[in-house]
Parts: structure tokens; C-alpha cells; sequence
């Protein structure tokens, strides 16, 4: 099936939000994007058989396709199998989204909307008009610190670097070279969007209220925390680096 939309729902151990996600996500695609869309599950060989459950989902939706990983190798190969999928496979756009109901799917239709006039559009929760509902306070201070952090040192005017709410032009995707993102974890959310601002794209952010799952558990880990915080100083050296060599 040909679509020019495509979103890519990252899933590992969601079998208890992924049919009903699907169906939103569906349903708010072929109102934005009539007869045009695909939602593309990619799952990392899912123990709690998420991946059996897209399957049916494919069989029963033309709109739905499934591409397994038999291996768990984190957030960003994963996002990046995705990617490289639809655009072989024609997309203009490609969103991405969690699949816990953290992001709403009604924003689908306003990020893809925005896409009209951006490179890159990014569900933003730490703009005005944004937040975020359901945390304590640490982990409100560890989010919001971790997007400062990497705002900072990447000398980047972006609010919300670490979101994983977003819709690209397929442009984007060809131009930041994504065989070389070396993140894997929730670093890849920033690595991605640098890379898009340095190579010259309109990135605009709009408000989002993010939501903690209700279902499932969190993948999120000190482990990922400590990738994302040591990975950004080195993509501002191998930036540096960069232009040290093109000069």
C-alpha cells in the first residue's frame, strides 16, 4: 500500500494499550489524511506477544502493517528501522508517537497539519500552552532538566528536545543520514532533531499535554537517563569536529 502519511508506533511489551492506541491513532489519520495514511508497528520481539496482537491488527485493518525485530535493541534502532521502511515505501510524511496514550492521538492531526508549513514539527510540552499531567515532582525536574541540559549545550533554541511526539517531511529523514545516529536510547529525540537544525530545516514546536501511561510499564531507566546526559556533549564535539574538517 502506498501512503504519503506515515506514523511508526515503537512498541516492546504493549499489549495492553496497543489495539486500542491503534484504533485512535486510525481513526484521527483517515479523517486528517483520507485513505493516504499507514501505521507501521515495529516491535522488538515483544515477550507479552504485542507483536501476535499487531499482526491481527494488520489482518483485519488495510491501514496497519507490522515489521518485527527479533531483537531489543533500543528505542532509536528501532524508530530508525521504521523510518527507513516508509520512506522506501513512499512516505511524504512520517510521525512518531509513544504507544502507552502518553501523547493524545487527536494531536496527531495538528502536528501533520503544521507539517504544511515546517520541516519538522515537534509535540512540545515545555512551550506555552504545553505540560505535562500524572508525575511527581523528581521526575518532572528530571525531564524538564534533561531538555535544558541539551538545549544548552547544543546551543539550541528548542524547548522540548527529549519529546518523542513528531512529524517529519520525508526531506528531513534523507538529509540527517540516519544509518550514522549512534543514540539508542531517549537520546535519540535530541540526536535527531539537531541534526535537523543544523542541516538548515524549519522545526517548529506546538503545545502538548503529555499524560503517564495508565497501562504497562515505563521503559524508561537511569541507564537511558545517563546515555542521553553523556551523549550530548559529544554531539556538539563531533559537530565541532565537523566543521573543523570542512574548513
Amino acid at each position: 500500500m502506498t501512503a504519503a502519511v506515515w506514523l511508526i508506533l515503537p512498541t516492546y511489551d504493549e499489549a495492553e494499550n496497543i489495539a486500542a492506541i491503534v484504533a485512535a491513532a486510525d481513526a484521527v489519520l483517515e479523517q486528517a489524511a483520507p485513505g493516504a495514511h499507514r501505521i507501521l508497528v515495529v516491535d522488538d520481539g515483544s515477550p507479552d506477544g504485542t507483536g501476535a496482537i499487531a499482526d491481527r491488527l494488520a489482518a483485519e485493518h488495510e491501514a496497519v502493517e507490522v515489521l518485527h525485530r527479533t531483537v531489543r535493541e533500543g528505542l532509536g534502532p528501532a524508530y530508525i528501522a521504521g523510518f527507513t521502511h516508509a520512506l522506501e515505501h513512499g512516505a511524504d510524511f512520517v510521525m512518531e508517537m509513544d504507544a502507552d496514550f502518553s501523547h493524545d492521538p487527536a494531536d496527531l492531526a495538528r502536528l501533520l497539519a503544521a507539517a504544511g508549513e515546517a520541516d519538522l514539527v515537534l509535540g512540545s510540552r515545555y512551550v506555552a500552552g504545553g505540560g505535562v499531567t500524572d508525575w511527581g515532582r523528581v521526575r518532572r525536574i528530571v525531564s524538564r532538566g534533561g531538555s535544558w541540559y541539551a538545549r544548552a549545550v547544543l546551543g539550541l533554541q528548542v524547548h522540548d528536545l527529549t519529546g518523542g511526539f513528531k512529524c517529519f517531511r520525508r526531506e528531513v529523514l534523507e538529509a540527517i543520514d540516519l544509518p550514522t545516529v549512534r543514540s539508542r536510547g531517549y537520546a535519540f529525540q535530541v540526536e535527531i532533531t539537531d541534526r535537523a537544525v543544523q542541516a538548515g530545516f524549519v522545526v517548529v514546536e506546538l503545545p502538548i499535554v503529555f499524560r503517564d501511561r495508565e497501562l504497562g510499564r515505563s521503559k524508561m531507566s537511569w541507564r537511558i537517563a545517563g546515555e542521553a546526559a553523556l551523549l550530548v556533549p559529544r554531539l556538539r564535539c563531533a559537530r565541532t569536529s565537523g566543521h573543523r574538517r570542512s574548513s
